[in-house]
């Protein structure tokens, strides 16, 4: 039997490649060596030390010291997360597109925790519905019989690209402390959300504003890992544990610590993720001076362009875009055209010589 590939370059995702060369080499150089295991090996005990550097050298001058977890992926870590914090009648406050809410085939439920959602700008929410939904649950005269709100999960940046300016992280940091919120960011593209160039937050910024957050590295040159920083000193005892507990707890812990000890050298994490942005931003512009209007305009790695069916088709004939939804006119489309650390320059040449074509 004869198998015909034909090859598409793929701008629909930023995490179908491996993981970044010098990640790779450093893997290879220590694959032979015998460590300890479970994550107490020193690659990542260096690696937790590299990511605290770089949150003190940020600026952090908090008296709660970060305590770094590494895990696999993002809905591991979300869950994890999640269900360690809240007690068992409480719930998640989320954006209604938030990825807890949509894409994890229920995990935050299955584990007993509802999410609770609030509508959403661009999958952004604000303090002042954090604050009104607080309000509406105490005020009930059926509080009791009703999942408490005990946390509150936004994305940085969100599912649509946007960012949280640096004024509202910290209002809904003030309005979770006020109320004894759980404050949790989802940093999967993280590395993005800080190389953009509307960007005006630091690490150091999420790890003073919130109880804990996560810098993603499966989607930011990992071959896979999260790095969960946890910032309240009342959750950081035991919590191990419930990694264990969770299924969580990598037995050779070390092939994580080294993919974050080589992200947080040399500063590789910000500068790929740069890479990332910019070539974005050279699709962006020619999209822009074509004419093409966006779902959201947003200054990160993902755009979301509307095309008519047309278009589109004629698109796909030769790259791999992410559909995303019906455009508000009718015969319309928003795909999601993603750039990652590894997406290579003549690519990025191929789609734009591309759509200069079909759209002119």
């Amino acid at each position: 039997m004869t198998f015909y590939f034909i090859e598409m370059i793929q701008f629909d995702c930023d995490y179908c490649e491996g993981a970044h060369p010098l990640i790779m080499e450093l893997l290879m150089a220590t694959n032979m060596e015998q460590t300890a295991l479970y994550g107490t090996d020193i690659y990542c005990d260096r690696a937790k030390e590299a990511i605290k550097r770089a949150i003190y050298s940020g600026g952090y001058t908090g008296a709660e010291e970060p305590a770094v977890h590494f895990l696999v992926g993002g809905t591991q870590t979300n869950t994890l997360a999640i269900s360690t914090l809240l007690k068992p009648y409480q719930g998640v406050l989320a954006p209604a597109t938030g990825h807890i809410a949509l894409h994890e085939t229920g995990a935050i439920e299955a584990w007993g925790h509802k999410v609770l959602t609030l509508p959403e700008a661009n999958g952004k929410i604000t303090a002042a519905q954090v604050e009104e939904a607080y309000i509406a649950h105490y005020t009930d005269v059926s509080a009791e019989h009703m999942v408490q709100p005990g946390m509150v999960y936004i994305s940085q940046p969100t599912e649509t690209g946007a960012l949280y300016s640096l004024a509202e992280l910290e209002a809904i940091s003030a309005v979770c402390r006020k109320r004894e919120l759980f404050f949790y960011v989802d940093g999967a593209r993280l590395g993005y959300g800080l190389a953009s160039p509307d960007a005006d937050f630091t690490l150091a910024d999420l790890a003073r504003l919130t109880d804990i957050f996560y810098i993603g590295g499966t989607k930011v040159g990992a071959l896979f890992g999260e790095a969960l920083v946890i910032m309240n000193p009342a959750i950081q005892r035991d919590f191990r544990y419930n990694i264990k507990q969770h299924g969580a707890m990598l037995a050779k812990g070390r092939l994580l610590g080294l993919q974050f000890l080589r992200l947080f050298t040399d500063n590789l994490y910000l500068e790929i993720s740069k890479g990332a942005v910019e070539k974005a931003m050279q699709i962006k512009a020619v999209l822009e001076e074509c004419g093409v209007e966006f779902f959201f305009n947003g200054s990160t790695n993902q755009l979301f362009p509307i095309f008519s069916t047309e278009i589109l088709n004629r698109i796909e004939e030769r790259f791999k875009l992410d559909y995303w939804r019906p455009g508000e006119k009718e015969g319309t489309h928003c795909v999601r055209i993603c750039t990652s650390w590894a997406t290579r320059q003549e690519n990025v040449d191929a789609l734009i010589s591309y759509l200069r074509e079909v759209l002119k």
